[in-house]
């Protein structure tokens, strides 16, 4: 069975660039997802062309601005900050002796309806985040070729500066993740589904895998500071009182998320 789940745009911002004008060409990246099993499913993504779209329009300019790019890819990214403490939370039973609860917790997370349905939910969400993020990047880049000679940048700028390199890490490191767990829970790659403890017991006895963890985890502490703070601006919830406030939670939570899962890493290698 087919679904049609994503219909991100995504503008070849080249033409724009050489033909000097506002009529650019557009891609729609769309998302299929093929259902393989009660269990099972692959997402697959395809672009499809349109020709001249006119980027003068009203419409065209309110649902495909750098704004509600921006809007969108806070969303998404509010949404990828829920699952993280819900990881982190599953994964802190490797730290148990008996394998029981953790594989129990996984086969909940691969069978359970609600759950699967949320998967597909979260998956779309990197896309869009992904997709946006990137995008953006470019266009910034195209916009300003050339860096600024002079001039004091703030703290937010330095964030948002490397945004995109802590991003790609991250990305890095989800390719790799998928690759020693997800795929094997789709059957693509060679394991046991049902003993995912033992399979990241093993995985942390690794020296160099423990190396690029807690490399990729310390730069993602560094894109959820900003990630966080900076999704409610873009929402447009700025105020006096509690914007403070929020930069706070931000920095707690860019310490304990990758505080928790480095400590997973660090004990699974040091004194497992």
């Amino acid at each position: 069975m087919f679904f049609a789940l994503v219909n991100i745009p995504f503008f070849k911002i080249m033409i724009r660039l050489l033909t000097r004008n506002y009529n650019c060409d557009i891609y729609h990246s769309v998302i299929v997802v093929i259902i393989i099993n009660k269990y099972n499913f692959v997402l697959i993504p395809f672009t499809i062309k349109r020709q001249n779209i006119n980027s003068s329009n009203p419409m065209y300019k309110i649902l495909f601005s750098s704004i509600s790019k921006k809007l969108v890819m806070a969303l998404a990214g509010l949404f990828l900050l829920t699952f993280l403490p819900v990881h982190l939370i599953i994964n802190l039973m490797l730290l148990k002796s008996d394998p029981e609860p953790f594989n129990k917790a996984a086969h909940f997370m691969a069978t359970f309806p609600l759950v699967r349905i949320m998967e597909v939910a979260l998956i779309c969400a990197i896309l869009i985040h992904i997709t946006w993020g990137i995008t953006l990047q470019i266009q910034n880049w195209l916009a300003r070729p050339v860096g600024y000679v002079s001039g004091s940048k703030s703290e937010t700028s330095f964030f948002s500066r490397f945004m995109i390199w802590t991003g790609l890490t991250v990305l890095t490191f989800l390719v790799l993740h998928f690759f020693n767990f997800y795929f094997i829970k789709l059957g693509i790659v060679a394991g046991d589904p049902e003993d995912f403890y033992t399979i990241a017991h093993n995985l942390f006895k690794i020296p160099a895998y423990n190396y690029i963890y807690l490399i990729c985890f310390l730069l993602l502490g560094f894109h959820l500071y900003h990630a966080f703070s900076s999704a409610f601006q873009t929402l447009g919830l700025n105020h006096r009182i509690w914007t403070p406030v929020v930069k706070v939670i931000s920095l707690i939570y860019a310490i304990i998320i990758p505080a928790g899962f480095s400590l997973i890493s660090l004990t699974l290698w040091l004194f497992k």
